[in-house]
């Protein structure tokens, strides 16, 4: 079977350069800097020893938000202990600063799913990526990609290659708290060791909390001759919002937006990546507002709990308990029948699952291939530390999927009913066909030491995305 999917990714040499034909994208709304640090288990105890934390305050269940030092450091156990990823949002800006004296300041690298996904897509080929800036000074303008087609709104409305567009704005910087499976913290009740390498994200970030829009996105979007939209940046939202507006109100703002993007350009694909949001009631309203104008949606295991919690708890509850392929499977069609979305990507250790109403735009296997692009590439870059490199376009090419993916498969199969030579045809092509819809799944090609995981799930998302259109274009 291994020898099977190798064979399947390795079409992905011959489909990068038909991303070339993929003509325009959108990427918006969240774009900052991030400030990546790697933390060992040793230096979170002795700060939590510092700060007076004992063992029952590091792993008490309070808000998912920072409001005091104490607060960076419990976050940042969760997510150790747990292997799992999230996003929570600082209250005050003392609250930053400690944090970059106490961990150290890091590396400065592209931060924001749009910013991420703009720089990649426009990396790949694609012909014209508009990215969405609620802040662009200097320093933000910077990190872009040093392409032409990378493109961004002056302060007078005209466009220009981001990189070279600097605004009169304060810089948005967020805190990349990464940490390494195999890892040991040690608790004074007795040591806990870090599953999977992973990260814990602490946003200080006053104008992407509130969806700050460029007054001049719509014009420029008219511009160009746009595919797809890739949308992000609602989990940063908090109710009510810093300034005391309900969070719909901002919400509200960027549909009417997205509405004056859509109007010439009927057949535009709106893509949603979700990602950790802490505020229930803004789960809520993207639930309400967003999900249903968008096409597709994309999320880890994490963000489908989160959701989960909003529309099934107990169903949420089974998923954090058994986070695995079967009992996500379920989680992830309930999801998708509930919200209607015609597509939803799952991408969760070892295996990424996407679900299809018959009626989207592309193939089964169009969307596989896209999906097999993501993982090889993903993992070039998890790899490598970044995508930008000519290592991570290659890094994966002969080297099968790591184990851990196929047994996510055969459990999913089980979950789908599958036995006998149904089952081993869905192990060997990752694709079910149903009345209504598809699914698609595939194992992953895994690195044991990433380099970093910052923008995995974005990255993951755009590139299933720009690669199933590209592979659309050559007929699959």
């Amino acid at each position: 079977m291994a020898t099977t999917w190798r064979e399947l990714y390795g079409q992905v040499p011959a489909l990068l350069p038909r991303i070339r034909e993929v003509r325009g994208v959108l990427s918006a709304f969240n774009t900052n800097i991030d400030a990546v640090v790697k933390v060992r288990g040793d230096r979170i105890a002795a700060i939590a020893r510092d700060l007076g934390l004992d063992p029952a305050a590091l792993r008490a269940e309070g808000p998912r938000r920072i409001e005091e030092p104490g607060d960076v450091v419990r976050g940042l156990v969760r997510c150790f202990t747990g292997g799992i990823a999230e996003e929570w949002i600082v209250q005050g800006e003392e609250v930053s600063r400690w944090a970059g004296e106490a961990f150290g300041e890091g590396r400065l690298q592209m931060g924001g799913q749009a910013g991420i996904v703009a720089n990649a897509l426009a990396y790949l080929g694609v012909e014209q990526v508009l990215v969405h800036c609620a802040s662009l000074p200097a320093i933000q303008a910077g990190l872009f990609q040093d392409l032409p087609g990378l493109l961004a709104p002056r302060a007078d409305g005209t466009l220009a290659p981001a990189r070279t567009v600097v605004r009169d704005d304060p810089p948005m910087v967020h805190r990349i708290l990464e940490f390494d499976r195999g890892d040991v913290l040690p608790l004074p009740d007795g040591p806990r060791n870090c599953p999977k390498s992973n990260r814990f994200i602490a946003t200080f970030d006053p104008w992407n909390l509130q969806m700050r829009l460029d007054p001049h996105l719509v014009s420029a979007a008219a511009a160009i001759p746009l595919e797809l939209a890739f949308l992000s940046g609602y989990h940063l939202i908090q109710d009510p919002l810093p300034d005391g507006r309900p969070a719909r109100e901002a919400i509200e703002a960027s549909l009417r937006v997205l509405e004056a993007i859509r109007r010439p350009r009927p057949d535009l694909l709106v893509h949603l990546e979700a990602a950790s949001t802490q505020d229930r009631q803004v789960r809520r309203l993207v639930l309400e507002e967003v999900v249903p104008q968008v096409h597709s949606l994309g999320l880890n295991e994490r963000e489908l709990i989160d959701l989960l919690e909003v529309l099934d708890p107990d169903l949420a509850r089974r998923c954090e308990g058994d986070p695995h392929g079967g009992t996500l499977w379920e989680g992830l069609r309930t999801l998708q029948q509930r919200t209607q979305v015609p597509r939803v990507q799952l991408h969760f250790f070892g295996c990424y699952v996407t679900v299809q109403d018959r009626s989207f735009p592309w193939s089964p296997e169009a969307t596989r291939l896209g999906m097999i692009v993501a993982a090889a590439l993903a993992a070039g870059k998890a790899a490598c530390g970044a995508l930008e490199t000519p290592e991570a376009r290659t890094w994966a090419q002969g080297r099968d999927p790591g184990e851990v993916g196929l047994q996510e498969m055969a459990s999913l199969a089980r979950a789908l009913g599958l036995s006998g030579a149904a089952a081993t045809t869905f192990l060997e092509t990752g694709i079910l066909r149903g009345p209504d819809r598809d699914v698609v799944a595939i194992p992953t090609v895994l690195v044991e030491r990433p380099v970093s995981l910052v923008g995995m799930g974005d990255t993951i998302s755009s590139l299933s995305l720009v690669g199933a259109l590209a592979a659309r274009k050559a007929g699959a």
